[in-house]
């Protein structure tokens, strides 16, 4: 009977040490999940965070684009209406009258004859441009009106048609203009 309680005993300090390992085991497995639901939460938190900046970043950019596009819109009906209003004027002074363009003529060539020896205009303009003037009349340019004055050995060339004194003006006053129509 000594050999079983020496057996017995054997097994249950056995039991112990299992039972003990088994505690130690679990207490070990129960850190080691802890830490793995902490280092989840703390991936779930970043991940979370970095696609809540990176949705703020999208957004951002999305609304600056969208403004960036409006204002491309605006400035170019902005153009547009520019534009519009640019062909109005020279709608205009190609339908000046003949006593009107007659006018403006005269008071062009008094102001600058002295200085030239040629002079250009349109066809329109050619008889009362010879009417108007002693210079030599040394033919027909493409413009709306006006006149372009040649110094004697063509170095200088005054040209005020009315193309170039409109886009002149228009550019002077492109702001102005702008103020005006937009605001």
């Amino acid at each position: 009977m000594g050999l079983e309680i020496v057996v017995k005993d054997i097994m249950d300090a056995a039991q112990a040490e299992v039972t003990r390992l088994n505690r130690e085991a679990d207490a070990e497995a129960s850190l080691i999940l802890e830490d793995a639901r902490q280092n989840a939460k703390n991936i779930i938190g970043e991940r979370l965070a970095k696609a809540e900046d990176d949705i703020r970043k999208i957004r951002q950019q999305e609304i600056s684009s969208a403004n960036l596009e409006v204002k491309r819109t605006l400035l170019n009906a902005r153009k547009e209406l520019l534009e519009d209003v640019y062909a109005q004027a020279e709608k205009s002074i190609s339908a000046f009258s003949p006593e009107k363009n007659e006018e403006l003529l005269r008071s062009i060539i008094k102001g600058n004859e002295a200085s030239g020896k040629r002079i250009y205009s349109n066809a329109e303009s050619e008889k009362i441009v010879k009417k108007l003037t002693s210079l030599e009349y040394a033919g027909n340019i493409k413009c709306l009106g006006g006149v372009v004055i040649e110094n004697e050995d063509r170095t200088v060339r005054l040209d005020y048609t009315y193309d170039v004194i409109l886009k002149s003006v228009s550019e002077q006053l492109l702001k102005q203009t702008s103020d005006i129509l937009f605001g």
